[in-house]
């Protein structure tokens, strides 16, 4: 252990109560599919309310795309409670649909039959609507497809003035020390793809005819035998426009500089494609980027928005709030997607990467090499003797996870001190035995279950998620919270109606005042 993480976890005994006030939410997306494994191509339940006003139940990019959100909470336990009862309201209104529960996609029709997420006929929905647009012209509607689950973290404000850090006021310290944990984030995502990358193959028509190095592992499956996440791949969300935005994760200013620039900078490929044809909108603009969420990285800072605001704006004047966590596959032995050993885990890793040492990526605010090693290990993560790059000099996977795990245990120590929550330390020790034996990794346990039950990818994914939504139609909904539920259907709809009743301002002239409203930071 580092000197730095010692002495930081001694300070923060001295505060027995701190961790309590920690928060963290999930966002899961899940494809919705019929009986067959075959993409819906049904409208968003009315059931499940409005998919623009929804506080818990949405859609990402496809109609069939569902995203289910949780509040944030102070523990585990009541977030996974949140999750169960967000899926188990969902299944309640899908009928004979399941949820695909799996990061690579069900059985997709032809891009042109995928439909675009419709949020309604107001302002707000129609920019959410074309946004998604652009993304089918710029990246293909089948990679849209692919789903995750985001894990939402936030300390209380008063651990960041518990450290030693740079800032003359509390939000400048907050925001400083959330970049720290952002960079030690990068440096050890690829720990998380190994720990639970859960996506070693793909159905053979999403990879199409695209070239690739993937193996064959029946008629309908290919795979590679190491890998931990093709989703986190090339194979996965990709995009060579993207490729040339290197963030910077020195210091948040740059970061947003840089965020500014690829939204407000156009790139050659998307002018030839323009922002309408035949009368009607293709895309919100022809930048690098439409807006700022365009941008694909394993985490993020955030804060939450006003009305109409940017997250560039509310980054720039208020700080960094909270951490988004992107890399996670979805587990596709659990219900819902994630455990809450998982969870746990993530809650100690995310206070290491917050108390350990985090020196700056040199000039340009990039690792390459962090990149890297993300990169080996999605690909080769269960590869005997693996070697990542660790400034400069290659040492094997094992090795530092084990250090790094070790780190993790101690920051877990603290956690379950200070919560009363033991599932903290049992949750770090659960991950040790996926070093010792990779065969236990989520990544082998799917090719395991590929080839020991003679299924393709298709059959093992529908199998799995015909079983998790059938368990949670059968845990069904009591009556408070089915109550509950059609509150928030009626509500949403309400609310989008009266956005829809809404008149003076034209969509042309709400996209201009959108893009005006972002602000350059400073």
């Amino acid at each position: 252990m580092t000197t730095l993480l010692q002495k930081r976890l001694t300070l923060l005994q001295q505060t027995p109560d701190l961790l309590t006030d920690s928060l963290r939410g999930i966002e899961k997306e899940g494809l919705r599919v019929d009986r067959h494994g075959r993409l819906s191509m049904t409208a968003h339940p009315i059931g499940l309310g409005s998919a623009l006003t929804h506080p818990h139940i949405t859609t990402d990019y496809a109609e069939a795309l569902l995203e289910l959100i949780t509040d944030t909470h102070r523990d585990v336990d009541s977030l996974m409670h949140a999750l169960d009862w967000v899926h188990r309201l969902a299944v309640d209104s899908l009928g004979q649909e399941a949820i695909w529960n799996h990061s690579m996609p069900a059985t997709l029709p032809s891009e042109a039959d995928i439909q675009i997420a419709w949020y309604g006929t107001s302002n707000s929905g129609m920019l959410k609507h074309v946004y998604r647009r652009g993304l089918a012209v710029r990246y293909g509607k089948a990679m849209q497809c692919i789903a995750g689950l985001h894990y939402n973290f936030s300390f209380s404000s008063d651990l960041w003035e518990r450290l030693d850090l740079p800032g003359d006021t509390p939000q400048a310290r907050q925001s400083a020390g959330y970049v720290g944990l952002i960079r030690n984030f990068v440096r050890h995502n690829w720990l998380l793809m190994y720990l639970f990358g859960a996506s070693p193959a793909v159905s053979r028509d999403f990879v199409g005819e695209r070239e690739h190095d993937l193996q064959v592992l029946d008629d309908q499956t290919l795979y590679l035998p190491w890998a931990t996440s093709l989703r986190m791949s090339d194979f996965g969300y990709q995009n060579k426009a993207q490729s040339t935005l290197k963030p910077c994760y020195n210091d948040l200013t740059t970061f947003l500089s840089r965020l500014y620039d690829a939204v407000t900078t156009p790139w050659p490929a998307y002018e030839a494609i323009g922002t309408h044809k035949d009368g009607q909108w293709t895309q919100l603009n022809c930048n690098l980027l439409q807006i700022e969420n365009e941008y694909y990285s394993t985490i993020r800072p955030k804060h939450t928005t006003a009305r109409g605001e940017r997250p560039i704006t509310a980054l720039a004047e208020r700080g960094i709030q909270y951490v988004e966590v992107r890399c996670l596959d979805i587990d596709p032995f659990e219900p819902c997607g994630i455990s809450a050993q998982t969870a746990r885990f993530m809650d100690a890793f995310l206070l290491f990467c917050a108390l350990e040492s985090s020196p700056t990526f040199g000039d340009d605010g990039f690792c390459l090499e962090s990149a890297n090693n993300f990169q080996t290990t999605v690909l080769q993560g269960r590869k005997p003797g693996l070697l990542l790059g660790q400034s400069g000099i290659p040492v094997p996977l094992a090795q530092w996870a084990t250090q790094v795990l070790d780190q993790v245990q101690a920051c877990a120590g603290l956690l379950a001190k200070q919560t009363g929550d033991d599932g903290y330390l049992s949750a770090v020790q659960a991950q040790h035995a996926k070093i010792i034996d990779p065969e236990t990794t989520p990544s082998a346990r799917v090719l395991e279950a590929l080839k020991g039950q003679h299924s393709s990818f298709h059959e093992f994914g529908l199998n799995m998620s015909l079983q998790h939504t059938r368990r949670l139609a059968e845990a069904g909904l009591t009556d408070a919270e089915r109550a509950k539920g059609a509150q928030l259907r009626d509500d949403s709809l309400a609310a989008q109606k009266a956005l829809e009743a809404e008149t003076g301002v034209t969509f042309e002239e709400y996209v201009a005042r959108f893009h005006e409203a972002l602000k350059a930071p400073k």
